[in-house]
């Protein structure tokens, strides 16, 4: 190995291994790159590995080198650009030309976007000057060359989030991840398949000899691989400080302080790299940097030209900025988003905090009216019946959106509330209860008096659907008052559906019909808000199959055409009653089993609990008991805490002895539920 102008160039011809740096970090997860990195070399002249810093460009073309050279004898000249002073590029350019003069051989140019458009120059002028030349750059830009071929190095994979994580206690830095309690003891096996657990358990036990992935730590581990989005520089610097901290202070300090944290452990702070980027930035590309930190997640071309468009930067300009800069972001494959890395984002937060008057307070402001519109269009698109559409765009934006429900930032509790409101079928309809009671209950508890009906009106039914019936009075009381002082006829319906909805589980029925049909004398034509006139007229539906069956007419089916289908699911399940009730089991599964397709593909863990429960009910007509327990183990943890017993749990009970009836139950609770309905794979 030779010194060349201050950057480490290495050459050998059969002795590949003095090539390449002798250090080697760990390599896992990297198989897939790998072989298609070595596939392109064979026949591509420029291959580009892009990335942000740490993704793992350096080691996988390590790797890569080493890995041709054992088994084809590779010749390869390293040369590592990353400490090279700019005066000395010319003179690299030309020794290099003179050591390759030649030879059929492989130049890997590491760390390209130091050099900036001299990067693009220099392998411009190799590969015309040196026919049999390749060339592997790594870098965080393209270099934009014709015949170039761009291999993006992606993060490792890491553990999905629970599907309804709990609210973080305060406000977090973390871009978009709301982690389980990390204190929850959490089954290793589920996560010790992924690659960034295995590079954060090896890197761990570098640090701390005593350090062991358990079931204890292994949901903070997890939380940890999410919160650095599996970038595995990122979390080599985390694993380094195993011996200080455990997996659940360490998430929580990176919460707090992410540069802090990532500084103090072992090799390059991640401060440094981010400091980097923005250096290498133009001026437009380094305000663009700044102003996405205002993100929490992932962002596509037109959610940049929305938030970051103004002032220097036009909408236009900010998206050429984004293009120019999008290979060293975190980019989800096929699908236009990119997003900050974590070190990245705290540190242009923090630029953008003391940036130029104004420009950091409008950038939230203009991103918090952005998370408005689209919560406002994500319940459109739900009124409209476009019900998985208008689920997949809030999902989607999840992250924005939460941070847009922060009460103490800016727009205040107001402004939370609205898009909480504005997102009520995610919680009560998707599966998302407790997250939703969390938002709402943080942002009342903060607001001043009167406090908004509407809002009052979601806290009454997240809380009946999550907790004790008793506990929504008060709220029922408040928002009836608000409303009617408000003149707010849609939230006075709403009221009288919730009251008719808790009535209904308790088994009053009577008492559940007159207040549906309330609810849908009050509710105006066009309520603005909440279920609307459908899911209104579908729980009338559902009380008339408990008081008058009859009166129901199952014979024509759910309604056709564009519908509500959440609402047309209830109607389902209300027909399924009526069919039981008058001896045809058959169609009762059958409408049984149409509305859970609807429920699982919304993620309608309420109306799951009570379709699943009638299931039971049929199969124990059947005389099918131990099926029956299982049915209704699978959805003990779903159902509403104020719902009574389903009465076929009395009748099971009795005919099972205690301990068949407990190990089905049991048995049916640890079984996904997919998998005791297999007519629902289909």
């Amino acid at each position: 190995m030779s010194d060349v102008a201050g950057g480490r160039v290495g050459e050998a011809g059969s002795g590949v291994r003095q090539a390449v740096p002798a250090e080697l970090s760990s390599f896992i997860g990297r198989e897939r790159e790998l072989t298609a990195l070595a596939s392109l070399l064979a026949t591509e002249r420029l291959v580009t590995l892009t990335g942000p810093a740490g993704i793992g460009k350096t080691r996988l073309a390590v790797r890569t080198v080493r890995t041709l050279g054992e088994r084809d004898g590779l010749d390869a000249v390293w040369a590592e650009l990353g400490a090279l002073p700019e005066r000395c590029w010319d003179r690299l350019g030309a020794e290099l030309a003179d050591r390759l003069a030649g030879r059929d051989a492989l130049l890997v140019l590491d760390g390209c976007e130091q050099l900036g458009e001299a990067g693009a120059e220099l392998a411009a002028g190799l590969l015309r000057r040196l026919p049999g030349l390749r060339i592997l750059a790594t870098s965080q830009r393209r270099l934009r060359l014709a015949g170039e071929v761009v291999l993006a190095v992606p993060p490792l994979s890491v553990p999905t989030a629970p599907s309804v994580p709990p609210l973080p206690a305060a406000p977090s830095v973390l871009p978009g991840h709301a982690a389980a309690d990390p204190t929850r003891r959490f089954p290793v096996a589920d996560v010790a398949g992924y690659a960034a657990v295995r590079l954060f358990e090896e890197r761990a036990r570098g640090a701390d000899p005593f350090f062991e992935l358990t079931d204890r730590n292994a949901g903070a581990v997890a939380a940890l691989c999410r919160a650095l989005d599996g970038i595995p520089g990122a979390l080599e610097l985390a694993a380094g400080r195993s011996h200080q901290y455990a997996p659940a202070q360490a998430l929580r300090r990176l919460g707090s302080d992410p540069l802090g944290f990532l500084a103090g452990g072992a090799g390059r702070s991640t401060r440094v790299d981010a400091e980097r980027s923005l250096r290498l930035a133009s001026p437009a590309e380094r305000l663009l940097w700044e102003r996405l930190s205002v993100f929490a997640g992932s962002f596509d071309r037109a959610a940049v030209a929305e938030v970051c468009g103004f002032g220097a930067l036009t909408p236009d300009t900010a998206v050429e900025a984004l293009l120019r800069l999008a290979p060293g972001l975190l980019a989800d494959a096929g699908q236009g988003r990119y997003r900050l890395p974590l070190s990245v984002r705290a540190y242009a937060a923090r630029r953008l905090a003391h940036g130029p008057a104004g420009d950091g307070a409008t950038t939230a402001r203009r991103h918090r009216e952005r998370c408005r519109v689209v919560a406002e269009r994500a319940a459109q698109l739900w009124r409209a019946g476009a019900q998985r559409e208008a689920r997949a765009l809030a999902l989607r934006e999840l992250p924005e959106l939460r941070a847009a429900m922060n009460p103490l930032a800016a727009g205040g509790p107001g402004a939370a509330l609205e898009i909480a409101v504005s997102l009520w079928f995610l919680w009560t309809a998707c599966g998302m209860a407790a997250e939703g009671r969390r938002h709402v209950e943080r942002a009342l508890a903060v607001h001043p008096a009167p406090r908004p009906a509407r809002a009052l009106w979601l806290a009454a039914w997240l809380v009946a659907a999550f907790g004790e019936a008793d506990g929504a009075d008060p709220l029922l009381v408040e928002a009836w008052t608000e409303a009617v002082h408000e003149g707010e006829d849609a939230c006075l319906a709403y009221l009288a559906h919730l009251r008719g909805t808790i009535a209904l589980w308790e088994d009053r029925y009577e008492d559940a019909a007159a207040e549906y049909r309330e609810g849908l004398e009050l509710l105006p034509a066009d309520p603005g808000f909440g279920p609307g006139r459908e899911a209104l007229r579908a729980a009338h539906t559902l009380a008339a199959a408990r008081t008058d069956p009859a009166s129901v007419p199952v014979e024509d089916g759910p309604p056709d055409g564009p519908a509500d289908l959440w609402a047309r699911s209830w109607v389902s399940y209300a027909h399924a009653l009526v069919q039981r009730h008058e001896g045809r089991p058959a169609l009762a599964r059958t409408e049984l089993l149409s509305a859970l397709r609807t429920q699982f593909a919304l993620d309608d863990t309420l109306g799951q609990a009570f379709s699943v429960e009638l299931l039971a009910e049929l199969e124990a007509d059947q005389g099918r008991y131990a099926e029956a327990a299982r049915l209704l183990g699978a959805v003990s943890r779903t159902r509403p805490y104020a719902a009574a017993a389903p009465r076929v749990q009395h009748t099971v009970r009795t005919r099972l002895t205690p301990q068949a009836f407990r190990a089905a139950y049991t048995s049916g609770a640890r079984t996904p539920l997919r998998e005791l309905l297999p007519e629902l794979s289909g």
